[in-house]
């Protein structure tokens, strides 16, 4: 007989210190100015407080299977909150820039672990046909959370300092633990897999390298043809291509690969990463075209942002009761028709498009993300046998990241080059008129980069059929 666990409370737990960490992940963005000036630093060194924060994920993210199989649920989870209690201590009450990129690696080190943590233990308290919800819940978290940092990070701010940002995650994160340390049990089997540090180092190397390369195109400075993006993707590539030939050959591999041999799984992670290049790449071109296309003060276009990002939230619980009821295609191909239309419209937007015009193509924008997002995953997931959700986590969380890294990348190369077209062209390119229509210029060719990857993913949502779980492991379909 199933043991019967609290589904309810420990869901809680997980999701306030998740909510709290994503959070975090993203206030400290609106804050960089603020932060140069106060610690006399460039805007390279500032950048690193993000960039640290992804590479830490992307290091750790993919041993997070290995981890799930060699700790019990209840360490890993308490090491996790604890890691991102003291981060954000430590980050309260930095005094120079080497404390809180300090801190910011402890908090990236709790997030790596408590993410896959998140989706492993949901998987296994949750039967298939109830997993949908509390799916929903958890994509509520992973969207909603890092699209208010931004909102909520700049009031603080312009009020307070930008301390109280971690101030005020805090108590939340110790009632997170709390609520852990009652309900939560050992809900996963520890089998202590042999550590090949070979796979190890291959994978921080790998992962690591092509995260911190993508993200230093991605700042703007370096750009593509810097030596340190090229060789750290080119590094990073060739030692992901030496960890994957080592995985495969390994009888019990550090990230086992066979989840590619279940389709339904590989069409879910096709999508979700295509979903977070998508959603990177306009959560950090829309702020751009509304600051300096528009006008806009910091506060305004987070306060214009979040509307689409509180209603997608709100929706994902309901998204993942219809996934339950009725399985993914008839909710991902509408989603997709959805966002590739919204991205067609903010394709034509320019500096005299009205604020409410905007704000309705964002909604619309993340309502399309919401209806794909937690159907593919479920349904991906519920493909994979008991003893493969580990990995199947572990290598889902890792290539989002990788996504988010390549989609900001991408999206700000094609914003430059765009502006870049458009300027000289110009009669007066220095004119302030002219900087915004360049900047919309640039926008406008990332909208419909993007716009092409919703279609590809179309024709990849005509793929998907809903699984049908047994209660024995199930097996590949060919």
């Amino acid at each position: 007989m199933k043991k019967q666990y609290n589904t309810r409370a420990i869901l809680t737990a997980l999701l306030i210190c998740g909510a709290v960490g994503m959070f975090n992940e993203t206030s400290l963005n609106i804050a960089l100015t603020n932060l140069m000036d106060v610690f006399q630093v460039s805007a390279a060194t500032a950048q690193w407080l993000t960039t640290g924060f992804l590479l830490t994920l992307g290091i750790l993210m993919p041993m997070s299977g290995l981890l799930l199989q060699t700790f019990s649920t209840r360490k890993l989870f308490i090491s996790s909150v604890v890691s991102l209690i003291i981060g954000t201590l430590i980050a309260a009450l930095a005094f120079n820039f080497e404390m809180l990129m300090f801190a910011r690696v402890l908090q990236a080190v709790g997030m790596g672990l408590l993410l896959p943590l998140m989706f492993n233990i949901t998987l296994v308290i949750y039967p298939p046909e109830k997993r949908g919800e509390a799916m929903g819940l958890i994509a509520l978290v992973i969207m909603v959370a890092p699209a208010s940092g931004p909102t909520i990070g700049g009031l603080l701010i312009e009020y307070l300092t930008w301390h109280y940002i971690f101030w005020l995650s805090l108590p939340f994160l110790v009632i997170g633990l709390l609520i852990g340390l009652k309900y939560l049990e050992n809900v996963t089997d520890v089998t202590k897999p042999r550590i090949d540090l070979l796979s190890v180092a291959l994978s921080t190397i790998g992962f690591g390298g092509v995260v911190f390369g993508f993200s230093k195109a991605g700042e703007g400075s370096e750009g593509w043809g810097s030596a340190v993006v090229v060789t750290s993707i080119i590094v990073g590539l060739v030692a992901l291509v030496l960890f994957i030939l080592r995985q495969n050959s390994m009888r019990d591999p550090m990230m086992n690969l066979s989840v590619f041999k279940y389709p339904m799984y590989v069409v879910g992670l096709l999508l979700i990463m295509s979903c977070m290049l998508i959603s990177m790449s306009s959560t950090i071109i829309l702020p751009m075209f509304l600051q300096t296309g528009t006008g806009m003060s910091v506060f305004i276009t987070g306060l214009m942002l979040l509307p689409g990002s509180a209603l997608s939230g709100i929706i994902q619980p309901y998204v993942g009761r219809l996934f339950d009821k009725y399985g993914p295609k008839w909710l991902v191909i509408p989603g997709l028709v959805i966002l590739t239309v919204m991205l067609w419209f903010f394709s034509t937007i320019s500096p005299a498009s009205s604020m409410a015009f905007i704000i309705a193509l964002h909604i619309g924008l993340t309502i399309g993300i919401a209806m794909i997002w937690t159907p593919a995953q479920t349904n991906g997931l519920n493909q994979l046998p008991p003893e493969l959700y580990p990995h199947g986590t572990a290598v889902m969380n890792t290539l989002q990241q990788v996504g988010g890294a390549i989609g900001t990348a991408v999206a700000i190369s094609i914003l430059t080059g765009g502006m870049e077209k458009y300027l000289h062209g110009s009669s007066d390119p220095t004119k302030q008129t002219e900087i915004a229509n360049a900047i919309a210029s640039g926008s406008h060719n990332v909208f419909l980069f993007a716009m092409v990857i919703a279609l590809i993913n179309l024709i990849i949502g005509f793929f998907i059929r809903r699984v049908v779980v047994s209660r024995e492991a199930v097996h590949p379909t060919h």
